[in-house]
């Protein structure tokens, strides 16, 4: 194929998912008033909830929305070095930790609109760090300054972390990948969530190959 070729198709997958993730800001705008902090999760490590995350977080900024992406995911995180800084950062586990201020972690990236928190250097007690008041802290404190809050937290099939999280969140999503995952860790995962009380907005279907599955 040639090499214009390759770029042109490159330039139209990049321009199909940019849709589905617009598609997907719009869907959770209109899910209900006052969402403003959403988890996202997924049944197991891989499956895209990083990239899901980001990407929704990405759809916001570029709406003109002033958004704020957290790494929540402490214990494997893969999203370092996905945006750059503008200055050294501090992570989510040094302001959870109580060793550093919250400014010295949050930072603006090279996208317009978008600030994000990274995870920081991996903690012996994740769990324990999550459920401190600096969490709650935080959040609340982001609510003032942001118009969307996207929380990236680990697979909620795996570890307990994304249940305590979500309780902090106004509304949470689960993604899973095409054929990756049973149904039923789907559903339990569902239920799971949606037993923190907090409003379950539905499942993000990644990985889904449209032309082999019409």
């Amino acid at each position: 194929m040639p090499t214009l070729e390759i770029a042109q198709k490159k330039l139209d997958l990049a321009k199909k998912a940019e849709e589905y993730y617009n598609a997907l800001r719009t869907n959770i705008q209109l899910s209900g008033n006052n969402l403003q902090v959403i988890s996202i999760t997924s049944v197991k490590p891989g499956e895209g909830k990083s990239t899901t995350s980001t990407n929704i977080a990405w759809a916001f900024a570029r709406a003109g929305y002033k958004t704020h992406l957290i790494d929540a995911d402490i214990r494997n995180s893969v999203m370092s070095g996905v945006f750059k800084s503008r200055e050294k950062i501090t992570g989510l586990t040094d302001y959870l930790a109580g060793t550093q201020d919250l400014s010295n972690g949050l930072c603006e990236t090279n996208v317009d609109n978008l600030f994000v928190i990274e995870s920081g250097v991996a903690s012996p007690n994740p769990t324990a760090l999550l459920q401190s008041t600096n969490f709650e802290l935080m959040i609340e404190t982001l609510r003032k300054y942001f118009d969307y809050i996207i929380v990236d937290t680990a697979p909620i099939g795996v570890v307990i972390d994304a249940a305590i999280i979500v309780q902090k969140c106004d509304a949470s999503i689960l993604v899973t990948e095409a054929g990756g995952t049973k149904r039923r860790d789907i559903q339990k995962a569902k239920v799971q969530l949606e037993q923190t009380g907090i409003l379950f907005l539905g499942v993000v279907l990644n990985k889904f190959d449209v032309k082999r599955e019409k």
